[in-house]
């Protein structure tokens, strides 16, 4: 039944940013992210930033510590047999000490959001400082 529930309506420009970004990684091969966040006056999912070539320490810079987000992140994913991937992931972004009332929002909008934008990789994190390259590749490595 959660998995039904909708909070937040999502602005058709994030649809539209979404499908592009899906679709993306046939077009290049350099790290990309779409960061997402929730107006709370309309209860809708908005475009907070775009970022191309940008690796994850430096989104990790970017991100508001004490604000839940959402990331959609393309990775150049490099393997040790020399192969390169490009895998799609979302990462939702709950810090600790937000406002209940925020991250109740963010977290009941999360999986109609995750399910509009036809992303598998759907990874979350508490804390800003936790999102590196160590823990990605770790997290990548269930998916092999």
């Amino acid at each position: 039944m959660s998995a039904d529930l909708e909070i937040c309506d999502i602005d058709p420009v994030v649809r539209e940013k979404g499908k592009a970004f899906r679709f993306r990684k046939t077009q290049t091969t350099t790290t990309a992210a779409i960061v997402l966040k929730i107006d709370m006056e309309k209860l809708l999912i908005v475009l907070d930033e775009e970022y191309e070539d940008i690796s994850i320490d430096d989104l990790r810079e970017e991100l508001p510590a004490h604000q839940p987000r959402y990331v959609l992140y393309s990775y150049v994913q490099k393997h040790d047999d020399g192969r390169v991937s490009c895998p799609l992931i979302f990462i939702f972004i709950s810090p600790q000490g937000c406002k209940p009332e925020l991250q109740m929002t963010y977290s009941g909008s999360k999986n109609s959001l995750v399910k509009e934008l036809q992303i598998p990789k759907v990874f979350e994190l508490r804390s800003v400082e936790e999102m590196t390259e160590e823990w990605l590749l770790e997290k990548l490595k269930f998916f092999r």
